[in-house]
């Protein structure tokens, strides 16, 4: 008797440990599943991380705690693809100084102090030609023609600041290139709010597939006029064009450079770190000036077409989401189905459509 009391014991043991097993087989199929549907259950157009700049003056961001921080949401992206470009796009102290005198921040400093010089100016000027008895009515003029110029100039550089930025949204297009792979577009938002500064560097979750198949179409359709959108696509992207010194290289070696770019996956900008990695002798040769139009080549294909486009003006298209001033009307919602993004007036496809075609 004690023995089959033992067995049973064993066997029920047993069955415990079995039972065991298969719980723990199931919470790790749980727990995949979970993270898998974390990654999924994005949507276009939201922010999976904001890192705020770690200094007002020298504006810089926390690259290792931003990878921290999408491994938790369950984005897996090598260093590679996303601190080392990021360092070369952002970590330079010339751009640094332009974050800084382009900031909202200084902007919103220097809006009084525009104010007093511009009424200091107009004030000697009209002071100097008009001999006024009420000096109270010379003042009140001085300061309403102060107002309308410096209220005229802050629009214009608000303004501007919705279009692309060449020393800051085209530097992160060689970002975006890798991100894009792991659905998530980077640009660097700044606005004030409670009259402080807010610079961020934004990773927003976007699938591009169904904006490159939108916008392809829509090249293909545009294919019957190519010379007219071409010549539109120049004229709209005319000031996109990237100044650079590079090594003067012999003639065989610039073929096969010019080879190697006609290559349909080739990298809109090149990587600066190539720079550091070539041997001492090209270092030493002499330096050349060329210009990189960021116009699509004509002999390119409507989905390499697109696809370029698009990752020219992801960085601009982001910065200006984030911070919504994407201009859209509620009208302007319901005629457009086809709006690959919950959030916003219209998605990126359409932003490109509505700025070059």
């Amino acid at each position: 008797m004690q023995e089959q009391e033992i067995m049973e014991n064993k066997n029920g043991t047993c069955q415990l440990t079995e039972e065991s097993d298969v719980d723990v087989n199931i919470s790790i199929t749980n727990a995949q599943s979970q993270a898998t549907s974390n990654k999924t259950n994005w949507l276009n157009g939201q922010c999976v991380v904001a890192m705020p700049s770690c200094s007002v003056l020298n504006p810089c961001f926390d690259l290792s705690q931003c990878h921290t921080k999408l491994e938790n949401e369950g984005f897996q992206i090598p260093a590679g693809d996303m601190e080392a470009p990021l360092r070369t796009a952002l970590d330079i102290p010339s751009v640094r100084r332009y974050m800084v005198f382009n900031s909202a921040l200084f902007r919103f400093i220097m809006t009084p102090v525009l104010y007093i010089v511009v009424w200091c100016a107009v004030f000697s000027t009209l002071h100097l030609y008009i001999s006024v008895s009420e000096y109270w009515l010379l003042c009140l003029s001085v300061s309403l023609v102060s107002i309308f110029f410096t209220t005229a100039i802050i629009f214009v550089l608000h303004h501007s600041n919705k279009k692309i930025n060449m020393n800051l949204d085209v530097r992160l297009i060689q970002v975006n290139e890798r991100m894009v792979k792991y659905k998530l577009l980077v640009a660097v938002g700044d606005w004030m709010q409670n009259c402080t500064g807010n610079m961020q560097l934004y990773f927003v979750y976007w699938d591009i597939s169904r904006c490159l198949s939108a916008l392809a179409e829509t090249l293909e359709e545009c294919s019957f006029g190519a010379n007219d959108t071409q010549n539109k696509l120049k004229k709209k992207m005319s000031h996109l064009v990237l100044v650079t010194e590079v090594s003067a290289v012999d003639p065989e070696v610039g073929e096969s450079d010019v080879e190697q770019d006609m290559d349909e996956q080739r990298p809109l900008l090149r990587n600066e770190d190539t720079a550091s990695s070539a041997s001492s002798s090209q270092r030493e040769n002499t330096k050349i000036t060329t210009n990189y139009s960021l116009v699509p080549d004509a002999s390119l294909s409507a989905q390499a077409k697109a696809y370029q486009l698009l990752m020219t003006y992801s960085a601009v298209y982001v910065k200006l989401l984030v911070s919504e001033r994407l201009s859209g009307s509620s009208r302007h919602r319901l005629q457009t189905p086809t709006n690959h993004c919950t959030t916003a007036p219209f998605c990126l496809c359409q932003y490109v459509k509505k700025q070059i075609l």
